[in-house]
């Protein structure tokens, strides 16, 4: 299979600098999710503040505060987070997992997570995120960029990003889902497919085993296939907009993390719909990005809880 693997191993991925910090001051995340039932949130702030942590923030939703489903998510600082970490960790094991029975997260928000982006030959939402990135916008370290097309290669590379060309062409995708895998494993996070134009396979969304994040126009399940804004300009469409969801072996089914429209007329044509719908598929993306890298959203059965 012809690809660009060889010539972009020396490159590194870029990465936005955590904001310096006095006296090694740093903050974590903690997201806990569980059966609601009384006392979780003084149990959390008991061990936080046995660790001398300061909470800076705090959400939390209860979909039934009589025995429902609770979810929780907290920003601390803490100067020499890192070493303070691991005890922290085991306190929170022994109040919330022992006594509460819940499940938690607990990340150092100045260690970005690793990015992949999926790439085809529309480039308004890849390019977009790669400038964000550049400019401190988006808490992530792009570790790579992957295409079935080479057209975006030097553009990408300009931003100092690995590219990597690894076509996927007819019904049988397994090789290039096996290139795909080979350079993922052990050096992403997640996943963005910023406008790639392939299905993933079930398998290769298991064998991944990092969250996908897809973005599509809002559409769906109407106006498939090809030429999605002209069919829409034909049925006299009020509002264009986006979708960004988890991708799940059901296409275009996942969690759904943001959504957004803008309002149309009759007298927009084919192009300047698809030029708002453009515009607002950026937009979501990068809010659903930005969400997903500061931990502020938390899948629960096929929908999502967004602190944002």
């Amino acid at each position: 299979m012809p690809s660009t693997l060889a010539a972009d191993k020396a490159v590194r991925p870029t990465t936005v600098p955590a904001p310096a910090a006095r006296g090694g001051h740093r903050h974590a995340s903690l997201t806990v999710r569980g059966k609601d039932r009384p006392g979780i949130v003084a149990a959390v702030g008991a061990v936080l503040g046995e660790h001398g942590a300061n909470i800076v923030s705090l959400d939390q939703y209860s979909d039934n505060p009589q025995g429902g489903a609770f979810f929780q998510r907290t920003v601390f600082g803490l100067d020499h987070l890192g070493a303070a970490l691991p005890a922290i960790e085991e306190g929170l094991r022994q109040r919330l997992a022992g006594d509460f029975e819940l499940e938690f997260t607990l990340r150092d928000l100045s260690v970005p997570k690793r990015v992949a982006v999926f790439a085809s030959k529309s480039d308004h939402c890849l390019l977009d995120l790669l400038w964000r990135h550049r400019r401190g916008q988006l808490p992530v370290s792009v570790a790579m960029v992957i295409s079935n097309h080479p057209d975006t290669a030097e553009e990408v590379r300009s931003f100092g990003i690995p590219f990597f060309h690894v076509p996927s062409a007819g019904a049988d995708k397994s090789a290039a889902e096996a290139a795909q895998l080979r350079l993922l494993r052990g050096n992403v996070d997640f996943i963005v497919l910023a406008r790639y134009m392939q299905i993933l396979s079930a398998d290769f969304i298991e064998r991944v085993g990092v969250p996908i994040i897809n973005i599509h126009h809002s559409f769906l399940p109407a106006f498939i296939g090809a030429g999605p804004y002209a069919k829409a300009k034909e049925r006299g469409v009020k509002l264009v907009g986006a979708t960004a969801h988890y991708v799940t072996e059901n296409l275009d089914e996942g969690p759904i993390i943001e959504q957004d429209v803008v309002r149309v007329s009759h007298a927009d044509t084919a192009a300047e719909l698809q030029r708002r719908g453009a515009d607002v598929e950026r937009a979501v993306l990068t809010r659903a990005v930005q969400w997903h890298a500061e931990d502020r959203v938390i899948r629960h059965g096929n929908h999502t809880i967004v602190f944002a």
